[in-house]
């Protein structure tokens, strides 16, 4: 009797306890319905959910910790119903005062990765320590630099790069191109030059055995170099894109080659030819006259010249001498040929502008003398072949010169060769 009066009491109690749920259920406050059809199939709207605000950035991988200010208490965190906003995290600066003050340790540290400041540092070309002897070892990157022409300073190598590959080139080329046409133009609009008269018969020794072998020896390895230059320069303009780059290659380092064994041989033989020519080329009255009207072009008659012309000595001591000194000079610095000098890059890049623009006015002021000396004028080429000119082409050419060959201050012959062939043409008289 007592078990059952007890199964009674607890099932009263879990029957008062499902009734006080239920009443606080019906008390809760219910959720919208919406109306129409919606309502009708029981569609009800989303409960709002709590403003917790932005969602907190998250810190960068690496970037120091923000400073928290003296005297305030670190920041609670917002519970879930809290619509204060959080503060966003801002990056930390890539580059400031005191990152540029750090050593590259402490950069390394605070910064990893970052190599600005350091390159920054090298490209300013201050010498830093190396165990390697050589002067520029310790310089990993020039300090800028701007040549003439230039808007603005840039690394040294940059520079002469863009020097070289730029005004040299353009300026150097249309002044060959400029050259060769007008050569071009004279030679069809007025064609050679030819004697007025015709010849004697009787022959001048005009250059001996030695002076040609001397002129020729220049001469040739002048046109080596030339050469070899022209392709070194202009060659990936006009030989690369149709031979290729694999011959042009080779044939760019074996005329690099050749270039650095004949510039010796060409600068000596410079030296021998001022020996053997510079007596007939010191400047005389005659020479103005003969610069004022262009040897002949301007005005009539043909103004009076000696063995050599104004235009000759003008290229002896222009383009032999004064050239010739720079672009041997330059060229030596380049070979490195020169005792107790030191090497730098700096000074390499300067020779290398200094003898590419005197070797092309060289060159310019060459193919007109070439021109001359060839197919410009008649009987010039045979004299510098054979050594002998008509006594009508110096009256012509050369008339000073031939009168003091008909007075008898200037030999007519001046070699044994030379006399046995002056006889044998010479008018026989009965």
């Amino acid at each position: 009797m007592t078990r059952w009066l007890a199964m009674l009491l607890l099932s009263a109690a879990a029957v008062g306890m499902g009734a006080s749920a239920a009443a606080q259920d019906k008390a809760a406050p219910q959720p919208a319905v919406a109306g129409g059809a919606g309502a009708a199939k029981g569609q009800v709207t989303p409960e709002p959910q709590p403003d917790l605000g932005p969602p907190a950035q998250k810190p960068l991988v690496g970037a120091p910790a923000q400073p928290q200010p003296v005297g305030e208490a670190p920041a609670a965190k917002a519970g879930p119903g809290a619509h204060a906003e959080t503060p966003m995290l801002s990056a930390p600066r890539v580059e400031s005062v005191d990152i540029l003050k750090q050593n590259q340790a402490e950069r390394t540290r605070d910064q990893p990765g970052n190599l600005a400041p350091t390159w920054r540092q090298v490209k300013q070309g201050t010498p830093n320590y190396v165990s390697l002897p050589y002067p520029e070892a310790g310089v990993l990157i020039q300090p800028k630099a701007q040549f003439p022409g230039q808007s603005h300073a840039t690394t040294a190598g940059e520079a002469w790069r863009q020097y070289r590959n730029g005004p040299l080139m353009q300026i150097g080329g249309w002044i060959l191109i400029i050259t060769m046409l007008a050569i071009a133009a004279m030679y069809l609009l007025k064609g050679p030059i030819k004697l007025r008269h015709p010849r004697t018969g009787r022959l001048i020794e005009r250059f001996t055995p030695t002076e040609r072998m001397v002129h020729w020896t220049v001469a040739i390895s002048f046109v080596i170099l030339m050469l070899s230059g022209l392709t070194m320069m202009f060659g990936k303009f006009v030989l690369m894109p149709i031979i290729g780059h694999t011959l042009f290659g080779y044939l760019t380092y074996a005329l690099k080659t050749i270039h650095n064994f004949v510039g010796p041989l060409f600068s000596i033989s410079l030296i021998v030819m001022f020996i053997t020519y510079v007596r007939d080329n010191f400047p005389i009255a005659a020479d103005i006259k003969w610069l004022f009207t262009l040897g002949g072009a301007i005005g009539k008659g043909h103004p009076h010249a000696g063995r050599f012309n104004a235009g000759e000595k003008l290229w002896f001591w222009g383009g032999v001498v004064l050239l010739g000194i720079i672009v041997s000079a330059s060229g030596f610095v380049l070979n490195r040929i020169v005792p107790s000098l030191d090497y730098t890059r700096a000074m390499m890049q300067v020779a290398n502008i200094i003898h590419i623009v005197a070797a092309v006015l060289v060159m310019a002021a060459a193919l007109g003398h070439i021109y001359l000396g060839t197919i410009g004028m008649d009987g010039a080429y045979r004299a510098m072949r054979d050594g002998y000119v008509d006594d009508e082409w110096a009256v012509e050419h050369h008339d000073l010169w031939y009168d003091d060959i008909q007075h008898g201050r200037v030999p007519r012959v001046r070699t044994q060769e030379g006399a046995a062939t002056v006889s044998s043409t010479a008018p026989k008289t009965v």
